[in-house]
């Protein structure tokens, strides 16, 4: 399955608050979908319809195809510790992720194309792949200053404060700069989200 290039409203209404998807964690006004949300919270929602709305909150949070997902699902398998708490902590040191939480992007698709236009520099070198997995010590710095680059005092898109696991900061010609400290852990991750029902739903895929 493609990426999903339709309408966020209709996301987010189902989803609701999905920062990496929206930017800055605000959530647009559904006041008038509110009769309709309510007549469907009085349906009987069965187990397999939860862990697919956990799922699908993390796909959509942070712009991943099915296939992405999976194969992040498959690597926690295989890694010592918490399952679940795996997927979310790779996703987080994703490139297109680790520039939104900077702030260097309103949100992770504008993000990703500021990756794909060869815009980011990693240590000095263009790096055109999103899904790049970045390191402790890396240096993220925007060869050209982005129009949709917040002033980096200290706040990030999602809402908050930059995460512990990275640094923001202007560098020479006030260009956009970020550190990457250490892997990101559970704490860092701003989407609120029980990551085991997204093991479990994969669980006879991966």
């Amino acid at each position: 399955m493609s990426r999903y290039r339709g309408p966020r409203l209709k996301v987010i209404r189902r989803l609701k608050n999905l920062p990496g998807f929206t930017g800055r964690g605000k959530t647009p006004n559904l006041g008038e979908f509110r009769v309709a949300t309510d007549q469907s919270a009085s349906r009987k929602i069965s187990q397999f319809c939860v862990r697919l709305e956990a799922k699908q909150r993390l796909r959509f949070n942070y712009g991943l195809t099915e296939r992405q997902l999976l194969k992040y699902v498959r690597i926690a398998r295989k890694t010592r510790g918490s399952t679940g708490q795996v997927p979310p902590q790779l996703l987080e040191m994703r490139l297109d992720n680790v520039i939104f939480r900077l702030g260097m992007a309103s949100t992770i698709p504008a993000a990703r194309q500021l990756v794909n236009h060869r815009h980011i520099l990693v240590n000095n070198r263009i790096v055109d792949v999103p899904s790049y997995r970045c390191k402790p010590k890396d240096i993220i710095t925007a060869r050209n200053r982005p129009t949709s680059c917040n002033a980096l005092g200290g706040e990030s898109p999602g809402g908050g404060e930059t995460p512990d696991h990275l640094t923001a900061s202007l560098s020479e010609g006030d260009r956009p700069t970020g550190l990457v400290n250490r892997i990101a852990n559970r704490e860092s991750v701003n989407l609120n989200i029980n990551e085991l029902l997204v093991v479990e739903y994969y669980s006879r895929k991966a």
